[in-house]
């Protein structure tokens, strides 16, 4: 066993996963996983700069998860960066700061290095499962059927804040894209006026973000056979917290949420009913991160949005993702 620190700073939350891995048996055992709402992709795409307080909300974080990696004992440590980072002129101010606190430099990752990582991260159980592993029956909209008997080729949908990655494949990687359609972007370009989030949101502004997820998904098919998919495994704070709802959870939990299967009229039920609420009524969902308030209708739409252009009945949810991605590729 090999003990790991991952680190996922992304547009809108910032992860930690400190694991022992052994690369042998393809396991990865958590001793510590967590994650901090820091919006660190907040006003980019309107300014191109990472705001000075979001920078402090991040690594105030940082200093927090650098007391958890030395209290661990984690041999190494990687930090990955991925698309407010990417974007940001003033991406450089992030990189010292981090350095300065954790003693190792983010790496600012393209897209499709973030989608190579997601993959991995998403499908290394679900393959162990398809050859004769331990298996966990479905909590939703699945038939009852288990999780080992799930098709292929997979397509894995990462929704982060500022990007969705899309990634085809069996055992490995076949195709993948990035394009910037994350529920922060989506929120803060179509929803967001004068500092003040629509509440709820017009239809033309919905439709205004639905026209751009589905540019998106135009220029994601020219590189990725979404279609070709036999299993959509979705990835990430805007797909997890649909299951939380779909399963009607009193409280956020990562194991009933991971590996749940979630049909799509429940997903179309859900994402209307969070366009039509009000902050005041999203918020008072038992499993709803505060953080995600604002955000989670636009990324609940893009979820839609994929579902109905390949023709998915379900998706299967993953609480494992590109943090895991991460963690296997320093073990």
């Amino acid at each position: 066993m090999t003990r790991v620190a991952a680190i996922d700073c992304g547009t809108n939350s910032i992860r930690l996963l400190v694991a022992d891995a052994d690369p042998a048996t393809g396991e990865l055992v958590d001793l510590d996983r967590r994650m901090t709402i820091v919006r660190l992709g907040q006003g980019v795409d309107r300014t191109g700069r990472l705001a000075p307080d979001a920078l402090e909300r991040t690594f105030a974080a940082c200093r927090e998860y650098a007391t958890i990696v030395k209290d661990h004992g984690a041999e190494r440590l990687r930090f990955v960066a991925t698309s407010a980072s990417r974007d940001a002129e003033n991406r450089d101010e992030f990189v010292r700061g981090v350095l300065d606190i954790l003693g190792v430099e983010p790496e600012v990752i393209s897209g499709d290095q973030e989608a190579e990582f997601s993959f991995t991260g998403a499908t290394k159980e679900l393959t162990g499962l398809n050859q004769g592993g331990a298996q966990r029956p479905s909590n939703e909209g699945g038939g009852g059927r288990r999780a080992g008997d799930l098709a292929k080729p997979y397509l894995v949908v990462d929704i982060g804040g500022g990007s969705t990655e899309f990634v085809v494949g069996e055992d490995h990687v076949r195709a993948a894209r990035s394009v910037d359609i994350g529920c922060v972007r989506m929120t803060e370009r179509h929803l967001v006026h004068d500092g003040v989030v629509s509440d709820p949101p017009a239809p033309e502004q919905t439709e205004a973000i639905r026209a751009d997820i589905e540019a998106a998904l135009d220029l994601a098919e020219e590189s990725v056979p979404l279609r070709e998919a036999r299993t959509l495994v979705g990835l990430a704070g805007s797909v997890t917290t649909v299951a939380a709802i779909a399963l009607d959870l009193p409280e956020y939990d990562s194991e009933a949420i991971h590996h749940s299967r979630v049909s799509y009229d429940r997903v179309r039920e859900i994402t209307e009913r969070l366009l039509s609420a009000t902050h005041a009524e999203r918020a008072a969902i038992p499993s709803m991160h505060p953080g995600r308030v604002d955000v989670i209708g636009a990324g609940a739409l893009v979820l839609l949005s994929v579902m109905e252009r390949i023709g998915a009945d379900e998706v299967v949810v993953s609480e494992h993702d590109i943090l895991d991605g991460i963690a296997w590729s320093v073990a």
